[in-house]
């Protein structure tokens, strides 16, 4: 003791005593943390949360995801609770910058899989068991093929899904699109990785895919992207635990990119003029563990 004392005073008065202890166990609050997977192997389903095939006619791909982004996230106690009415986990910026209210994509939170979304400490949770998860999905980055000429091409799509987003600017790359005003769902903009080309337009109203498995008991409104799936076992939250809870929001894009197949040779093909239908994520798993 006496020569930690010594010590002490050789350092001088700005010394202080404290042990490993104090460093490595600095007491954490718990968090519920939401992260995205995509997979292009999970079963392909329709608005009703059914299996569901390739329509007669069109073409699709399973796109490789860069990037993605939530508007909102809810918990649902069960199939009979409407939507709103669950525990809202998150709720995007929006702004009525150019007219009717959107989303607001300056403000939007993009991640890639894997990557941490939404962290809420589990004590702010509404405590209770929870069998549904929505969330409402407004934009998508992917990969994609595309023919001309009879050769193909890689390129890559960002899909404004949401129910409407008002955009500045976006960019592929280093391709900028300046929109200044609102889009609804179903806006897209496309550019080749390797060639300075680049295009955008607009898939037909309500014709994203968005799997609703209670759409019977609990509906969505028309044009939003509020894709609902079921834990296989119920999420019980108490506002006691000790650990953090993972949330791993598995989406289906399982041929979820979806065109006009005019050649028939399930190639997307724009210079023949075949043109987007569907860009909507094809299912909803959630899962969770710590």
């Amino acid at each position: 003791m006496k020569k930690l004392l010594l010590f002490a005073i050789v350092l001088g008065a700005s010394f202080s005593i404290f042990s490993c202890e104090d460093l490595d166990d600095t007491p954490t609050e718990p968090m519920l943390i939401v992260k995205f997977k995509f997979d292009p192997t999970q079963e392909r389903l329709n608005n009703f949360g059914l299996p569901t095939a390739l329509a007669a006619g069109h073409g699709a791909q399973s796109p490789v995801f860069n990037t993605i982004s939530s508007h909102y996230v809810e918990l649902a106690p069960d199939a009979t609770t409407q939507l709103g009415f669950g525990t809202v986990l998150y709720h995007a910026p929006e702004t009525t910058l150019g007219g009717a209210n959107a989303i607001d994509f300056s403000q939007s939170k993009i991640v890639a899989e894997g990557e941490t979304f939404l962290e809420i400490p589990l004590k702010k949770i509404v405590s209770g068991n929870y069998q549904w998860l929505r969330v409402s999905l407004s934009y998508q980055n992917y990969q994609i093929s595309v023919r001309s000429s009879g050769q193909d091409y890689q390129g890559t799509l960002a899909s404004f899904v949401g129910f409407n987003t008002y955009i500045g600017s976006h960019s592929i790359g280093n391709t900028f699109f300046q929109v200044d005003g609102n889009r609804a769902q179903g806006y897209w903009a496309f550019a080749l990785n390797d060639l300075p080309y680049s295009t955008s337009g607009q898939a037909p109203a309500n014709a994203t895919t968005v799997p609703n498995p209670i759409a019977a008991t609990s509906p969505i409104p028309a044009g939003s992207c509020v894709v609902t799936g079921k834990f296989a076992t119920p999420l019980a939250i108490t506002g006691y635990e000790k650990k953090n809870i993972v949330v791993t929001v598995s989406l289906s894009t399982n041929s979820s990119f979806e065109w006009i197949d005019l050649n028939n040779d399930g190639k997307y093909e724009p210079a023949a003029g075949e043109t987007v239908v569907d860009m909507g994520l094809r299912g909803l798993v959630p899962s969770y563990g710590n």
